[in-house]
């Protein structure tokens, strides 16, 4: 690499270098590093270039970072968020401020405690009742968290992404790539619990029950669902008052009626549609999907307060996706902030040899901080505007993500860093208003800072079973519960991984043999399989855990973790073989398409479930009471 090229990538926060899954060190080719730098506006195509942009001034920092307390040492006035203002040097209140030119954020140095706690890691697609509609939706969510309180002593609830799709179809099945994580998924909603239902005439009420669709199928039926809840929504639609909706909701009501009429893409949409300054959508199409959210907004702040009622001590945690569909709602009106032409993903590692795309675009740091992390700031504050909690889902992207230039493979890419500070202060500061906890995923191949980072700022860390070795000794060692961090929340599995069962009988080896996932030879997989399902079973012996019963038996041993929180899976306890999710495959495999084999009411009836959630609720403290 260049020296000039190396130093102008440096003060861009592009990485010409980073260290891999076997903590080797791998050297970006200088070419992706080019590519990278003009996704950030900067010339790099030659040496003069190169030379023109290092001699550049550089822009002065357009966000400035304190912690409580801390002493802004500067001379001036600052604008503060409540409308008063303080003369510099002076420590400022939590807040976004305004000093000149620069947004000043003050956050908690630590977020407050979190109670010790037993739950469920919710799917909530794959619930389904005698209401809800061929899926689970936000009144199945109220019925867990009530029902989970008072009769299993469950204290939180983490629920997989529930934020906003486009209202089209074929409808996008993956909860990790929504069109905006501003809003909420009205494909969640329960109809029977809208307002405009119960108020409706008999024979309204009996044409929205005909669209019922089946709660029996083998897989979840994503389309037929949407298109029933659709007619349905428009039956009650014509007995609303219709209200023009402002602000960020219009935008993104703009984007769902101009989605029905052009597509999910916007990048496919006519030219003067592409851009919301110019484009023209029909007012009363725009008020409908206003209308949607309103609704979400209701059911969703009632599974909350059926947590509260029911004494739940951490109550709803929802799940944040680490980015946005590329021709989706928030890109289309937020786009300044996002690198359109990028996508992220992962280098090589032992799992994914030729790297990973998740096609989703990554935020352009530099954008951020000139608009003072507004953008990251509403996505945060709309999470926790109905949640008591928010899971980042690869919470290392507030430090780096690896982008991957337009038309390159996975593999060459590079890293691009973020302002952690500010990333941080921005999250910690939303959750502190929020009365939230927080917690990070950190697995994977993670640099050690994050996790450490996190747990100084009250965030909890991710630990899972399988993946809890002491990778500094020869064979891993597996890491007795007892051991595992305090500050975390603690699981069998994660959707992406092998249930308990699935894993006990090798399926996730199977599957992924069937459909040729493997480099090399398929025994050698379920060799490797074979070892660790030893090792876990040594593990229990060695921890006195009865082995009769396997399923609850690693329930027995994960309730013996330290970490204030530890959930588990309703398809972990009732023994399910097949995961949620597959990584790396589309169609091949009934991806987010799995339902429980049991409904609602026999969940709850069924001995394994008790059977698990008496080991988990007796291994924590009592519980306290409904937080207000």
């Amino acid at each position: 690499m260049d020296d000039e090229l190396a130093a102008l990538a440096e003060a861009h926060g592009v990485a010409t270098y980073y260290e891999d899954a076997g903590q080797r060190r791998a050297d970006v080719d200088p070419d992706v590093v080019v590519a990278v730098l003009a996704q950030l506006d900067v010339d790099a195509s030659t040496p003069e270039a190169v030379r023109r942009a290092l001699a550049a001034p550089a822009k002065p920092p357009g966000t400035v970072v304190l912690r409580e307390g801390d002493v802004l040492a500067e001379t001036g006035t600052v604008d503060l968020e409540d409308g008063g203002r303080l003369e510099l040097p002076a420590a400022l209140p939590l807040g976004y401020h305004r000093f000149g030119d620069r947004t000043v954020i003050v956050a908690p140095r630590k977020l407050r405690p979190v109670p010790r706690s037993w739950g469920w890691m919710l799917q909530l697609y794959a619930m389904r009742s005698a209401e809800s509609w061929g899926m689970g939706d936000y009144g199945d969510l109220a019925t867990l968290a009530r029902r989970s309180a008072a009769e299993l002593g469950a204290g939180v609830l983490l629920v997989n992404p529930v934020q906003a799709i486009s209202p089209t179809s074929p409808v996008e099945r993956s909860p990790y790539s929504p069109s905006s994580r501003r809003f909420a998924n009205p494909l969640y909603l329960r109809i029977a619990d809208i307002p405009a239902y119960a108020n409706a005439d008999p024979e309204t009420r009996a044409k929205i029950d005909a669209l019922r669709p089946p709660n029996d199928t083998d897989l979840i039926d994503y389309d037929a669902v949407w298109a029933a809840k659709a007619k349905a929504l428009e039956l009650l639609w014509r007995h609303e008052e219709h209200h023009a909706p402002e602000g960020d909701l219009l935008d993104f009501a703009r984007f769902c009626a101009l989605a029905e009429a052009h597509g999910p893409d916007w990048r496919e949409w006519p030219a003067a549609q592409q851009d919301p300054a110019t484009a023209t959508a029909d007012p009363e199409r725009v008020a409908f999907h206003a209308w949607l959210q309103e609704l979400c907004e209701q059911q969703l702040a009632a599974a909350r307060r059926a947590a509260h009622d029911a004494g739940m001590p951490v109550g709803v945690v929802h799940d944040l996706p680490v980015g946005v569909n590329p021709g989706g709602a928030d890109t289309w009106a937020v786009r300044d902030a996002f690198a359109a032409d990028v996508t992220v993903g992962a280098p090589p590692d032992a799992f994914s040899e030729q790297g990973q795309d998740w096609g989703l675009p990554p935020w352009r740091p530099d954008r951020l901080a000139e608009q003072g992390y507004e953008p990251f700031r509403a996505v945060v504050r709309s999470v926790l505007r109905h949640a008591d909690g928010i899971r980042i889902d690869h919470v290392a992207g507030l430090w780096r993500l690896w982008w991957v230039p337009p038309g390159e493979p996975p593999k060459r890419g590079t890293y691009v860093y973020y302002d952690e500070d500010a990333m941080l202060a921005v999250l910690t500061l939303e959750a502190h208003r929020a009365n939230a906890v927080v917690v990070g995923e950190d697995l994977g191949t993670i640099e050690p800072r994050v996790t450490a980072a996190l747990h100084e700022h009250g965030i909890l860390s991710s630990a899972v079973l399988w993946f809890q070795r002491e990778y500094d000794l020869p064979d891993h060692p597996l890491i007795p519960p007892e051991k595992w961090t305090t500050s975390a929340m603690a699981s069998i599995s994660t959707h992406d991984l092998p249930t308990v069962a699935g894993f006990l009988a090798a399926e996730h080896v199977r599957v992924r043999a069937e459909l040729d996932r493997f480099d090399g030879p398929v025994d050698r997989e379920f060799r490797a399989a074979e070892r660790e399902r030893g090792e876990l079973l040594e593990l229990l012996k060695q921890e006195g855990v009865d082995a009769d019963d396997l399923v609850t038996a690693f329930h027995a041993l994960l309730a013996k973790a330290r970490s204030v929180l530890v959930l588990t899976s309703p398809q972990d306890a009732l023994g399910e073989t097949r995961q949620p999710n597959l990584p790396g495959t589309t169609d091949q495999y009934p991806n987010w398409r799995i339902p429980l084999p049991v409904g609602l009411d026999d969940l709850f009836a069924d001995p394994r479930v008790r059977r698990v959630a008496a080991v988990l609720a007796e291994s924590r403290a009592p519980r306290a009471g409904g937080r207000p």
